[in-house]
Order: C-alpha cells, then structure tokens, then sequence
C-alpha cells in the first residue's frame, strides 16, 4: 500500500477535466526558479484556448511573424502561468526588440525570448531597458555562449530537433566552469524516452508542443455529443 502522506489528491471540476496535460516524465526535471515559482513543464503554443485550458508551468509564446504587442496582450489577458514572450532579434531587432521587450515587461510577462539569429547589439539594447530576464534561443553549435552571457542572457531556449538532447549536453559542457548551474530550456520531444534523454543532458524545464490538442479535443466531444 502506498503512504497516503506521498500521493498528491486532486481537486477537479466538471467544466475543466479535458485540460491539456503536460508529458509526466517533465516531473523528473529539477525546474527552473522565475520569481519564486518551480518552472519544469512550458507549453509551447500561440493558441490561447489551450493557454487558458492546460496545466504547464509556463507558456513558451513565440512565433514565425514580427512581434506583435496585441498578440501578447491577449496572451496576457488569458494566461494563469508565466509567459516567456518572443520578442524577435532577427528581421525585428535592435531598438525594435528593446520596446517591444519593456511593453511585455510591462504587460505582466516574466521572461523574454529572442531568437537564434539575435545580435550580441541587440541583446544588450534589451538588457538595458528589460528588467525580466533575457532567454536567448540555441539552435546549433555555431554560437558563442559566453559572449552572450555577458551580454545579458540570463538562460538558453535550446531547441536542437531530434539533436535536443545532444545539443543540451554540448552547452552544458561549454559554460561548466563560469557557469555550471545556467539555466538551460529544451524542447523534449515526442516520446518519454526523447524527454527523458534531454533531461539526462542538462535541461532543467521542458517545453512540449500542442499541436492539434484543440481539434482534437473538440472532435472527441462532438463524438460523444453525437453519441446521446
């Protein structure tokens, strides 16, 4: 018999029981510390019903186009967990970056990503003006990781495709000495084997995908309607 002071009870309604539901091998990463709250699971989406529908730590809020300061208001507006808000550093960048970084500081956002293409220029025009921290995604090993440490980036978005987890190993083994308890996000992948692996490497936070998850979800409950 289990001891009844290690099992977690649950609380649950009715209405929210078709929640999107983070991976459970996320649970074996230690989490990253934002503000005094444990971040280990970050939902990677720009859809705000499964935002506002999921259990993640975090809300991992980048996407393919300019940064647009509605789209993080609304995601603001919807969100009950931390938001890591991308804030461009390719096409968008410099002073561009800089003002959209201080209007998502200013919109309740707890960390800023900019991505892979970002220049160390851009990265300290942030750093000036942005007092959440900087997240700077890794996507090769093409980059100077020290030099945008100094720079200001406070902790790494590694997301490497089916080369993740070897990709977190190379970074840790990079910043061991100045920096060897770096915070370091990575995308997990599709399996538990592919998310235990990257945390095996070095990632403290997984960010997991939810591609799908609201029309499968709603085709599930049209099922069942059709089903009465």
């Amino acid at each position: 018999m289990k001891d009844a002071r290690k099992i977690v009870p649950a609380l649950n309604s009715e209405l929210r029981t078709d929640i999107v539901k983070a991976p459970e091998t996320i649970k074996n990463a230690t989490g990253i510390n934002l503000y005094g709250k444990r971040i280990k699971s970050i939902i990677y989406t720009m859809d705000v019903a499964v935002i506002a529908n999921c259990n993640a730590d975090a809300v991992l809020a980048v996407y393919p186009w300019t940064p647009n300061t509605k789209i993080i208001d609304a995601i603001a507006t919807i969100s009950h967990v931390p938001i890591l808000a991308g804030i461009g550093g390719g096409l968008t960048k410099g002073l561009r970056s800089a003002t959209i970084g201080l209007f998502a500081e200013e919109h309740g956002v707890q960390a800023v990503v900019l991505n892979a293409p970002t220049t160390i220029e851009t990265i300290k025009s942030v750093h000036k003006v942005v007092d959440v921290p900087l997240i700077y995604t890794v996507v090769n090993q093409n980059v100077d990781l020290r030099e945008r440490i100094q720079a200001g980036v406070k902790a790494f978005n590694i997301a490497g495709g089916k080369k993740t987890a070897e990709l977190v190993a190379w970074v840790r083994h990079q910043i061991a000495v100045e920096a060897p308890n770096f915070p370091l996000i990575a995308s997990g992948g599709r399996t538990t084997a592919e998310i235990q692996a990257t945390i095996d490497a070095g990632a403290n936070a997984i960010s997991f995908t939810a591609y799908g998850m609201t029309e499968a979800i709603f085709q599930h409950k049209m099922e069942q309607y059709r089903e009465r």
